[in-house]
């Protein structure tokens, strides 16, 4: 039994420490289990006592995985060190839910806690980083004799193998084996008398661990309550004082070898480097995965592993501490495979693909391995891209490039890779039809775009197709091609919301494909929870939040081939492009800080991943490339697929044409949006707010009034036509709901239905079940919301959005429009329109001039503050010629302190308090605080780091000023009466209907004789084509005419709502023709149809159906019948109805509809 202990210089902290880690070392030789469960205790307490320290949150309920979360996005754990904390978390917990441990699972369990141990003493020790850890002494191990017996066995085995000779008959070996049973009863005899030793003191301990595991839990809640009030500058302490201590941490070769051994374990292989060697004669066996060490190549070199799935070799992995350079070392591992020399009873992994020899090379040589790896165990940054991941190369083609990836692959994945032929799946995609899909014309292009790419061995796509065009319907067409033609084994489907998951799946159970079966029974698909892929499980829907938890907060992350391809649906909304680190920034900050959570996914697997938007931004291109199909929403109106809208209504109020303002030392209300907390005090200063303010930074009740009356005399509570109204936030929504729910009861009295009207927000009670209602029952058919509804909800029946808050992002206002874009003929939706009482227009911004949206790193002046003490700060170059990056950090914190205590200085007149405080401040300091940034940069760098380090309690002085000042975000609630001023349509740069149909008039008689197409539209309108149409719609959009605007105007101008087609409107204002409303032509047309023959009741009926189809179109074809009739047979079957007079009638149709043409 161990007398001293490995882990003597934890005596310095908490006592339970020691406890733990004495405890694990004495019980080593009789129960190894217990080791690992008590090194596991150990990692908890260690990580428990840092969360305490660091004033981050925890309590009995919070699990170590949950806890390292958390550590690692407060106090930026290093890649290492939290691997080394989750590698004991888990093989303790496999150690709790089995009966046998081997002793030598717990001896580097033991290595590895006292690595961590020692980083842990570096980081809060008195010595600090200079700390000296004496050599790791191992407790004896009863087991070595047996593990040598073992390997003796194994190495006869292999050797008896290799001459082909009989196992079961051979002497030595049966002798060999007869000793190791007799080992094995020695042991479990030796393990027995050492357990019965060691029981009377285990009760003796167990008491006293019981005594200081209370008493460490009693010190880390007195501690969390000491740092309630100042858990950024404690988190910030913490930071500081670990990322010293991990820069101290070097892991020898048998640490590093441990943890390489324990990622391949965790991908699905036997890893072992010291018993599952080559040299103590482990071999591949059939139905088994091993990773088998120094496995000996030409040349007289071994590779560090080789990879056998079953009897097959199918990777090799080079992989030592020492390998700095990890993409360079993958020449070394192809060394290898072509070195592999194919042992009698293996099977080649080229046998797989029906070959007879290996790979060609490119060099006049063949690789006798499919797959290399180069491997150091750090994690993958992209700044430090060659020297981390690991490293991986498909060397079956001399064209495949090395990539870096998370992890390793599982066996699985590599045989399906092996196996997966995505040459035939390619062949296979092109010869298959796309008639039973029964997609749009630009839904299969949209697929076949996606298709070629990836053929083209693009891993990255991005699809942009406008809200309301089927993304969802295209993507279940791909899914179901590449399924079936075995292009992907399995695929992800990820979302941001669950509502967008739920819709996502319920188009998988009802959009039928062949024998009109949907997706769902053709193929096994995992819903939303149900994390725990099957094998036979070919599409998982899953939220990013749902896959971040299962990848980053469980002992069993999926492997990183888990899925082959990842579908993204709303690409834009948070798979942000990550920020890039200045050279500075890479040398003391953490690369965490920069990626964000949605990146973090989609890099770990390694998968196709197609994304799908439809407003594509600059950040979007940047993480998935430009978009390989596009199909706008421009387009989409232009072929008739979806709705366009009029000129936005504009209400413009007295408040919103004069702004409000409020007098110097007038008395006003604010609201503390997060408690509810209202607050009356007197201005010492004018303010004034124009109308993009409202609603947001002013709440003026009676503007909300006066918008809330007049929509009422617009909008039919009643009827079938949906509304959708945005709201700034939650108390907003709130306050329309009741001014609403007041100017329909004052209209209706007794005949309203308070249901028609209802707030849909991320704080409404059951939610989804509103969402349910709001999209399939009659009521409510107006919706109150501040973001649910923006993105992603499918409605089609909304007819009416109202925008109450200002909106400054074009992307953001385009998926609010596209929520109404949707056609619905069910209730002869033909247009929608858009309420605007904020000037929306005035802040809108175009998409190619945004930034991108860049995951702010949330550099904190704690964080800021220790930079600037940091060494590395003072030599890494800035980001401006001849500065460092402790320049670059001063320029940051001088303007954080600003902006505090400006706003403090500002405020100090109103706020005796905070006057006070300003004045005490300028003592301790000798300077003044509004000039404290000023300061410190005349001072420079290392004179404000001295100044910095004077001020120990600068930060916590800083967070008291913040609280006292209070936070911006309280809007001053208004009482300003209101009026409406006027209610307007603008078109364009004409403000008057009559000028925007002048201007029509005069572009149309212009373009006349330079477009052929308009000119069949004046002159032989029943000769116009499809693709004519199309043309004239897109030449009028361009120049800002549109069918919705036009109907508009007139209207307007006329006080006639004329629905007319857009032929209608041209050859009005080319030759004067009465504008006549669409329906009535119809009408006329089916006129001259029934009479001409005597149609029978059922034919009758048919026709009664097609003209009802007629509303949406103008050029009546075969394609639109196959169309329209798609689940009746199509053109063929009504054809056959009608007598063989289909054509006939088609033609009658288009003479009916334009007979005063020529």
């Amino acid at each position: 039994m161990t007398t001293i202990s490995n882990f003597a210089f934890l005596a310095e902290h908490d006592p339970v420490f020691l406890q733990l880690a004495s405890t694990a070392e004495q019980v080593f030789a009789s129960d190894p289990n217990t080791t690992l469960i008590k090194l596991r205790q150990l990692g908890e307490a260690l990580a428990q006592d840092i969360a305490a320290r660091a004033g981050i949150v925890f309590d009995a309920d919070t699990t170590q995985a949950d806890l390292l979360f958390k550590l690692n996005r407060e106090i930026r754990l290093d890649p290492m060190v939290r691997d080394m904390f989750h590698t004991l978390r888990i093989e303790g917990n496999k150690a709790t839910h089995r009966f046998r441990t081997q002793h030598k699972e717990a001896m580097d369990g033991l290595k590895l806690a006292r690595a961590l141990a020692i980083w842990f003493h570096q980081s809060f020790g008195k010595a600090g980083a200079g700390f000296k850890p004496g050599p790791f002494i191992p407790p004896q191990d009863p087991s070595q004799e047996l593990r040598q017996l073992h390997s003796e066995i194994e190495q006869l085995r292999a050797t008896l193998a290799s001459q082909h000779q009989a196992l079961e008959t051979n002497q030595q070996l049966a002798t060999l084996i007869a000793k190791e049973k007799e080992q094995y009863a020695v042991l479990a005899e030796q393990m027995d008398a050492e357990a019965r030793t060691y029981q009377s003191l285990a009760e003796e301990q167990g008491a006293t661990l019981d005594r200081v595991k209370q008493e460490f839990e009693q010190r880390l809640q007195a501690l969390q309550k000491e740092l309630e009030a100042s858990q950024q500058q404690a988190a910030q302490q913490v930071t500081q004082s670990t990322q010293s201590a991990s820069r101290q941490l070097v892991l020898n070769e048998e640490l590093t070898r441990i943890l390489i051994d324990q990622q391949l374990i965790a991908a699905g292989w036997e890893a072992d480097t010291q018993e599952l060697s080559f040299a103590k004669g482990t071999r591949p066996e059939k139905g088994r995965n091993k990773a088998i060490a120094e496995w000996p190549t030409q040349g007289k070199q071994a590779a560090d592993y080789v990879l056998f799935a079953g009897l097959t070799p199918i990777a090799v992995v080079e992989a030592k501490r020492e390998n700095e350079n990890v993409a360079g070392k993958i020449p070394q591992a192809e060394r290898y495979s072509r070195g592999f020399k194919q042992d009698p009873g293996f099977i080649p992994a080229w046998q797989h693909e029906g070959r007879k020899a290996g790979w060609d090379d490119g060099q006049h040589g063949r690789f006798e391995v499919p797959f290399v790896y180069s491997s150091n165990s750090r994690p993958y940054l992209p700044q430090l891209a060659e020297q981390s991941g690991t490293w991986f190369r498909d060397v079956r083609s001399p064209a495949n490039l090395a990539k870096h990836l998370m992890d390793f692959h599982s066996p699985v994945g590599l045989l399906d890779m092996l196996t997966r032929s995505k040459a035939e799946a390619e062949a296979k995609l092109q010869q298959e039809g796309f008639a039973y899909l029964h997609l749009r014309n630009y839904q299969e292009l949209a697929i076949q775009a996606v298709e070629s790419a990836l053929a083209g061995g693009q891993q990255h796509c991005l699809l942009a197709m406008a809200t309301g065009t089927g993304k969802t319907r295209t993507i279940v067409g791909l899914m179901y091609r590449f399924l079936k033609a075995e292009r992907f084994r399995r695929i992800l489907f990820l979302v941001d919301r669950s509502a967008l998951g739920t819709q996502a799946q319920e188009t998988f159970d009802e959009a039928t494909l062949e024998q009109n079966l949907p997706l769902s029974k053709l193929y096994n698909i995992a819903e939303m929870g149900d994390m725990a892929a099957e094998a036979e499980t070919r599409v998982q829907v899953a939220t990013v939040q749902a896959m971040v938890k299962r990848i980053f907060q469980s002992d069993t992350p999926p492997a990183i081939d888990e899925f082959d391809c990842i579908i993204i649906d709303e690409a834009h909304r948070g798979y942000t492009l990550d920020q890039e680190m200045s050279e500075g920034e890479m040398q003391v900050r953490d690369q965490n800080q920069y990626l964000s959570t949605y990146r973090r996914v989609l890099d770990y697997f390694d998968a196709a991943k197609i994304a799908l938007t439809a407003t594509p931004a600059k950040h979007t291109s940047e993480i998935f490339g430009r978009p390989v199909y596009t199909y706008s929403y421009r387009e989409a109106v232009a072929d008739d697929w979806l709705i366009d809208h009029e000129p936005p209504i504009r209400y413009q109020t007295l408040l919103s044409k004069n702004g409000i303002q409020f007098a110097k030392g007038e008395q006003v209300t604010s609201i503390d949006l997060g408690t509810g907390e209202i607050e009356t005090a007197a201005l010492d200063d004018e303010l004034s707010f124009e109308v993009e303010s409202f609603n947001r930074r002013v709440i003026a009740e009676d503007f909300n009034r006066v918008i809330c009356e007049q929509l009422a005399q617009e909008l039919d509570p009643f009827g079938e036509e949906k509304t959708l109204i945005f709201c700034a936030t939650d108390l907003h929504a709130d306050m329309v709901k009741r001014l609403l729910d007041e100017a329909f009861k004052a209209l209706y009295g007794d005949d309203y239905v308070e249901a028609a009207v209802k707030k849909i927000t991320g704080k409404s009670d059951k939610v989804d079940t509103l969402i349910k209602h709001y999209k399939n029952e009659r009521y409510p058919n107006i919706a109150i919301t501040v973001d649910l509804l923006t993105t992603g909800i499918d409605v089609p029946a909304i007819c009416h959005l109202v925008f109450m808050r200002r909106v400054r992002s074009r992307i953001l206002y385009e998926q609010m429009v596209g929520r109404a874009t949707r056609r619905c003929d069910d209730i002869g939706k033909t247009v929608f329109k858009i309420y605007d009482p904020v000037d929306i227009y005035q802040a809108l911004e175009a998409v190619n001039t945004m930034k991108p949206l860049v995951k702010d790193p949330g550099i904190t002046l704690e964080q800021l503050v220790t930079e600037l003490h940091n060494p590395a700060s003072h030599t890494a170059p800035g980001s401006r010629q001849g500065q460092t990056h402790a320049h670059d950090v001063l320029d940051a914190l001088s303007q954080k302190l600003m902006r505090v205590l400006r706003e403090a200085n500002h405020k100090a007149e109103k706020k005796p308090e905070v006057k006070t405080r300003l004045n005490e401040l300028e003592q301790h300091w000798g300077v003044a605080p509004a000039q404290l940034h000023q300061h410190l940069r005349q001072l420079g760098p290392q004179g404000a780091a001295t100044f910095l380090r004077q001020q120990t309690a600068l930060l916590a002085q800083i967070e008291g000023v913040r609280l006292l000042i209070g936070s911006d975000y309280r809007p001053i609630l208004a009482g300003h009466k209101d009026e409406l001023l006027a209610r307007e349509q603008s078109y364009g740069s004409y403000s008057k209907p009559e000028d925007y149909l002048d201007s029509f008039n005069h572009f149309i008689r212009e373009q006349i004789n330079q477009s052929a197409a308009l000119a069949v539209v004046v002159n032989r309108p029943k000769d116009l084509t499809r693709e004519q149409l199309r043309e004239v719609r897109l030449l009028l959009d361009q120049h800002g005419y549109s069918e919705a605007k036009l109907q508009s105007a007139w209207r307007n101008r006329s006080n006639q709502d004329i629905a007319a087609s857009i032929i209608g409107y041209i050859r009005q204002a080319a030759l004067g023709e009465a504008l006549l409303p669409f329906d009535t032509r119809i009408a006329t047309a089916m006129q001259r149809i029934y009479a001409l023959t005597q149609w029978n009741p059922v034919q009758r009926k048919w026709l009664e159906r097609l003209a009802k189809q007629l509303h949406h179109e103008v050029v009546i074809d075969q394609q639109f019948v196959n169309r329209a009739f798609v689940t009746d047979g199509g053109a063929k079957q009504v054809n056959k109805v009608l007598g063989g007079q289909l054509d006939q009638v088609l033609g009658a149709l288009a003479e009916g509809l334009w007979s005063q043409a020529a």
